[in-house]
């Protein structure tokens, strides 16, 4: 069974921090019964054994930790760079978001590639992180005809959010590149690479680089650089 736990109505850093903050919470305080966290933009979907808790008991306790989340105090945030890939081949919108955006690709690039970006929450697909920090300035609409199959690793824009695609999926995102780092590998001993939470940056990577960090992760012999 499960209950949703809402901390907002809007897309917001603020609410998406204290939907991570009730999340620690519960397993800092080992909430009893709850057996699994999902979060969201704005709220925490919560599963838990109702043979070990009820729904009014569970209730009582998260709203006493909700009133917590704007204060509590979360572990410093990881610092994640992906290599990324810009080449046409790989960024199949990359000129066409340029020109409407009236930027050189060059320009789109740096922009894109200089931000820093938050990851809200994991979901749609598995590992694929939707993530805040897009500038205003390369700001695009979602694309009006969404494509059918997207290459996973694909990084595109839409709106104010950006994402890369985990596995290959349907998908509506300006593609600007690829990136060959493995954001989901069901055999790793944890199957996602991204976390809420994360911070992450892209270095861009020409396609020598690219095929060389691709060989190396299918030997399973390469990693991203966490701190």
């Amino acid at each position: 069974m499960a209950l949703s736990v809402e901390l907002g109505d809007e897309i917001s850093q603020e609410i998406n921090t204290r939907v991570r903050a009730l999340e620690f919470l519960i397993q800092a305080k080992g909430v009893a019964g709850v057996v699994e966290t999902v979060p969201s933009f704005r709220s925490l979907l919560v599963y838990y054994d109702p043979s070990l808790t009820d729904f009014d008991g569970l209730t009582a306790a998260l709203g006493g930790l909700a009133e917590q989340t704007s204060t509590a105090v979360l572990p410093p945030a990881r610092q994640v760079e992906l290599p990324c890939c810009y080449d046409p081949e790989f960024g199949l919108d990359l000129l066409a978001a340029a020109e409407r955006l009236a930027m050189s690709p060059d320009e789109l690039v740096r922009a894109h590639a200089g931000a820093e970006y938050l990851v809200y929450f994991v979901g749609f697909t598995p590992g694929l992180p939707y993530m805040a920090g897009v500038p205003e300035r390369i700001r695009l609409p979602r694309l009006e005809t969404p494509r059918v199959k997207v290459p996973a690793g694909s990084v595109g824009l839409g709106g104010s959010q950006f994402c890369i695609y985990s596995v290959e999926s349907p998908g509506g995102y300006w593609l600007l590149g690829r990136t060959p780092a493995p954001l989901y590998d069901p055999r790793a001993e944890e199957p996602t690479l991204l976390r809420p939470g994360d911070r992450v940056r892209m270095r861009p990577i020409d396609r020598a680089e690219y095929d060389a960090i691709a060989t190396r992760v299918a030997a399973r012999a390469w990693r991203p650089s966490v701190t």
